[in-house]
């Protein structure tokens, strides 16, 4: 993607203030001095076996960006790929799940597009409201910040370990808590501090955003080991070999980024659905930031640049 991404020509336009430049979570289209839309789009397959459930995920995961960039949604169009012969009560239930989590987080359907595709996929396009000066990206971590993240790793492993067979109910159920937990209270919280980059952590990986966010900061970013938390049920998940083949093609792109290791290396790369997000925010803050939002910990710090963009501790 970043060489496809290298050939596509850029024009200039002042009202563009966040474009793929930076690879961050959503663009940013500045319309007066005081509002700017914010516009993502995200859809995948499913990652749950009840399809209600799956088009609740698939909203949260779309919501999130815009609340990565610290903005409020308003408005989705859906998207969806469905076999021409598939079931519809299943296709009831996967909207109307969607329909119900983009309700619970203010926002509105205005509409949406399907194409028939024996692959199930579905997912939103998002529109948010965002003041120009109060924008929140992945380009703005500073040396001496703390990193705190909202919620814990392994998603999709877990899922993995579903498909597979092996996954206990209780763990299944607390990864499908994690991804229908709306990024909404998150940034609500972070918007009180004086944060200086933010972004979520989703299908590439704990190492590969945190990798985007080091390379549009200039900077390094060193995550302790130690510190990281697993939902319940992930490493050990990971030790059976419940490994997805997103978190395989995320090593293989972004290792060569990373100096240092961990016994827990696969789950840094695993690719996660309906993420946290990853903050960067001076300490005072970030200690005031975790009493105020209980889920958030921090795992590491930014540090000036040097030979390779994440260290591991």
């Amino acid at each position: 993607m970043d060489q496809m991404l290298a050939q596509i020509p850029r024009w200039a336009n002042e009202s563009v203030l966040v474009g793929f430049d930076t690879a961050d979570d959503a663009g940013v289209f500045k319309l007066t001095p005081e509002i700017a839309l914010v516009q993502t789009v995200d859809f995948f397959s499913p990652v749950v076996d009840d399809p209600h459930t799956f088009g609740a995920i698939a909203a949260a995961n779309a919501l999130s960006d815009i609340w990565a960039m610290g903005g409020r949604p308003i408005s989705a169009l859906s998207i969806l790929a469905w076999p021409a012969k598939g079931d519809l009560e299943q296709l009831v239930e996967i909207v109307k799940g969607g329909a119900e989590k983009i309700h619970e987080a203010g926002c509105s359907i205005l509409g949406g597009h399907s194409v028939a595709d024996n692959e199930i996929k579905f997912g939103y396009a998002v529109t948010g409201l965002i003041h120009p000066d109060q924008i929140k990206t992945n380009a703005g971590a500073l040396p001496g910040d703390v990193l705190v993240l909202t919620k814990r790793l392994g998603t999709g492993v877990i899922s993995t370990a579903l498909k597979r067979g092996i996954a206990k109910e209780s763990d299944v159920e607390g990864a499908t808590k994690s991804m229908l937990t709306l990024n909404r209270a998150a940034c609500e919280a972070m918007l009180a501090f004086d944060v200086h980059g933010c972004t979520d952590v989703t299908g590439f990986g704990l190492i590969g955003h945190a990798r985007e966010m080091a390379l549009a900061s200039k900077v390094t970013i060193e995550i302790d080991s130690r510190n990281v938390q697993f939902l319940p049920g992930a490493v050990d998940y990971a030790r059976q070999g419940a490994i997805p083949g997103g978190l395989n093609n995320n090593r293989e792109f972004a290792s060569s980024c990373v100096e240092g290791q961990s016994d827990l290396d696969d789950l840094f790369y695993d690719p996660q659905t309906s993420g946290g997000l990853l903050i960067s925010l001076p300490e005072q803050d970030a200690a005031r930031l975790e009493s105020k939002l209980p889920a958030a910990y921090r795992i590491g710090r930014v540090i000036e640049k040097s030979r390779k963009p994440i260290r591991i501790l």
